[in-house]
């Protein structure tokens, strides 16, 4: 269930964090700038950084999803549902990467598909279920729906 006035991150496809991403909500926004910082090095992990990136993955990914979670709990949120059930995948594969790195049955190329899959996948659950949160945090925080200000980046002059 989406919130018709959540705010729209014009996501784009690239594996960077930009201000495209922002939904409006300080602490959320920072936490997916995070989000993007620990991704990228999943995607860019090599054969001895593989285990500590996927590590540092789920690490943040537990904190994350604490967060949103916490947020949806205390505010009362009337769509946690489907949001919770996102996260618990994402943290299910994050695990079953690590338990397969751990094990010797997994390498870095392991851990950068799940990188890009989780990048890939990351746009749309921001777009949808969390500027939806962050529109609902921001009515009930301050009052009002959030201001986003966006660079415009990359265009003619």
């Amino acid at each position: 269930m989406r919130d018709i006035e959540a705010p729209r991150a014009h996501a784009d496809s690239s594996f960077l964090w930009s201000d495209a991403r922002l939904l409006g909500f300080g602490p959320m926004d920072e936490t997916h700038k995070e989000f993007y910082e620990v991704a990228l090095r999943l995607l860019t992990c090599e054969a001895g950084t593989a285990l500590a990136a996927v590590r540092d993955f789920e690490a943040h990914a537990v904190d994350h999803f604490s967060q949103e979670e916490e947020w949806m709990r205390s505010s009362k949120f009337p769509p946690a549902d489907c949001h919770r059930e996102e996260h618990a995948a994402v943290l299910k594969s994050a695990r079953e990467v690590r338990q397969a790195l751990e094990s010797g049955a997994g390498n870095e190329a392991l851990a950068r598909d799940f990188a890009i899959h989780l990048l890939q996948w990351f746009p749309g659950h921001a777009d949808y279920l969390d500027s939806a949160l962050a529109a609902w945090m921001s009515k009930h925080r301050y009052g009002g729906q959030p201001v986003v200000l966006r660079r415009k980046q990359g265009a003619p002059d």
